[in-house]
């Protein structure tokens, strides 16, 4: 079984993601827990609940600090070894597919969110073994960043899905966009299904789909080829 530690300052904006359709049923099918960790009970200032401070160098923002970082890490360590503690980051290296998958097989994995400006760099230097973004724009934090690898990372394991077969044909698995879908009625408004999907002969379908996915990601995304 997977498991998911994130650490956050917003726990409320994961609550609902983390607890609908696939994630959901993954955890309540026991695939995988997911624990959501508020920084600010690692804080020191047990008054303010305080876990950011201005930046040396007269910069402006703010910084989350090392010290309750550390504290919430080595905390979930004090209970089980892990296999990653990423950082959600939009200088890591691009989440795609390859990456959900990869990480899909891990035992045990920390999510931690950057906000503000970012966090102290020396818990990165020490404590952060891989970073990653979803893409080349800055978010207000990564909790949402956290909870889109959490759904692609979920999904991919076996059973979290009732079709695996479904999650096996997705975009991006082999490097393809999918290929066009269809469903009834097969002629809407004189717009018709390819005949081909009303055939029934599986090879030539298999063949049409593939030929349609190099198409579309040629069209669409040549960078995948």
């Amino acid at each position: 079984m997977l498991r998911l530690d994130i650490i956050t300052v917003l726990p409320e904006m994961l609550e609902s993601p983390l607890n609908c359709s696939i994630l959901k049923r993954a955890q309540e099918k026991g695939l995988v827990e997911i624990q959501v960790h508020n920084l600010r009970d690692y804080s020191l200032d047990k008054r303010h609940r305080r876990v950011d401070d201005y930046p040396f160098g007269g910069q402006a923002g703010m910084i989350l600090q090392c010290e309750p970082i550390d504290r919430a890490i080595s905390f979930l360590k004090q209970q089980r070894n892990y296999d990653e503690v990423i950082y959600t980051s939009p200088d890591g290296e691009i989440f795609n597919q390859s990456v959900a998958n990869r990480l899909s097989m891990c035992g045990n994995i920390i999510l931690l969110c950057g906000h503000y400006k970012g966090i102290d760099y020396r818990i990165r230097e020490n404590l952060i073994t891989r970073e990653i973004s979803i893409g080349d724009y800055v978010l207000t934090g990564g909790e949402l960043a956290a909870a889109v690898m959490a759904d692609a990372i979920v999904r991919v394991i076996p059973g979290a899905i009732g079709d695996e077969q479904s999650a096996l044909s997705d975009s991006f698995q082999d490097n393809l966009l999918a290929p066009p879908v269809y469903t009834r009625p097969s002629d809407y408004k004189g717009w018709k299904v390819p005949e081909v999907l009303l055939s029934g002969h599986e090879a030539n379908i298999r063949e049409w789909e593939l030929q349609q996915s190099i198409e579309r990601t040629k069209r669409l995304r040549p960078d995948l080829l």
